[in-house]
């Protein structure tokens, strides 16, 4: 700290829980925006939804897209709105109420995915409100990407069409009909091909008594049966509450302390400088 330096100004500090263990930290590295409905959206009646698979902690929030012709593609938007129901259906997840609307033909909103993000050490929301920083901790982060695997879907009805006219030449030739000439030919060309193969059986190593080949293999399916009961597991839909709704209003409020100076109890740090700083990683 520089000499020169001086004590600007001194905050009591207020730490408050009355919201946990439900305060979530919600990250949007990649939108440039407030989240909020689009204006044109919100005239035709669009509202963001959200949506929680609770066991393995995946949250998802839909926005919908600005449907204006000068930013928006309608005739591409309903392909790619056809990818996004055939990826809905590979995992299960279709809305049969938005089915019968017609609305799944269209890409109609932009789907904001995350899992709980791990922390290391409390994660504090602080706001300074009449002289005193009031400090409420978070009980889980999340960091929202924008989902495309409706583009992996497509891309696999892609390919299907592609094999399938690669493959549509007709029926095979019949046996009878190939020339007699042309198939010794063949037969000595695959042998001009074969190669002679050595194949050796070898046990696998094994290291502090265990199968390193079972073990990956191990691992390897109790990965694959993790991901396919994430996939499996039910969505749970979430009521979104805007900034300006009076649910939120209220939330807000309830991030600040109501004791007075003086009142309630008195916390005591029981570090000191030094141990701070060599906690420090790096420094």
């Amino acid at each position: 700290m520089d000499t020169d330096d001086h004590i600007v100004s001194v905050l009591p500090i207020h730490l408050s829980n009355n919201l946990a263990p439900s305060l979530q930290l919600h990250q949007y590295p990649l939108l440039n925006r407030s989240l909020e409905v689009p204006p044109s959206a919100a005239l035709s009646g669009k509202r963001i939804r959200a949506r929680l698979k609770p066991a393995t902690r995946r949250l998802e929030v839909h926005v919908p897209v600005d449907p204006r012709p000068e930013v928006w593609n309608a005739e591409k938007s309903k392909e790619l709105g056809g990818g996004r129901l055939e990826d809905d259906k590979e995992k299960n997840q279709v809305d049969d109420s938005r089915l019968r609307e017609g609305e799944e033909s269209r890409l109609s909103e932009v789907r904001f995915r995350s899992e709980e993000i791990p922390r290391s050490g409390a994660y504090m929301l602080g706001i300074v409100r009449d002289g005193r920083l009031h400090l409420h901790p978070f009980n889980e982060t999340y960091q929202f990407r924008p989902t495309l695997t409706y583009l992996d879907a497509l891309n696999r009805r892609s390919r299907g069409a592609d094999s399938a006219s690669d493959s549509d030449d007709g029926p095979p030739p019949d046996p009878e009909e190939v020339s007699p000439i042309s198939a010794p030919q063949k037969i000595k060309r695959l042998i001009a091909e074969a190669k002679e193969v050595q194949v050796a059986a070898r046990k696998a190593e094994e290291k502090g008594g265990q199968n390193l080949q079972g073990g990956l293999s191990t691992i390897r399916r109790e990965m694959l049966m993790a991901l396919r009961a994430e996939e499996e597991e039910e969505w749970q839909d979430l009521t979104y509450h805007g900034i300006e709704s009076a649910e939120s209003r209220e939330a807000y409020e309830a991030l600040f302390s109501q004791t007075q100076s003086g009142e309630g109890e008195t916390l005591e740090s029981q570090s000191n400088m030094t141990t701070f700083l060599s906690s420090i990683r790096g420094l």
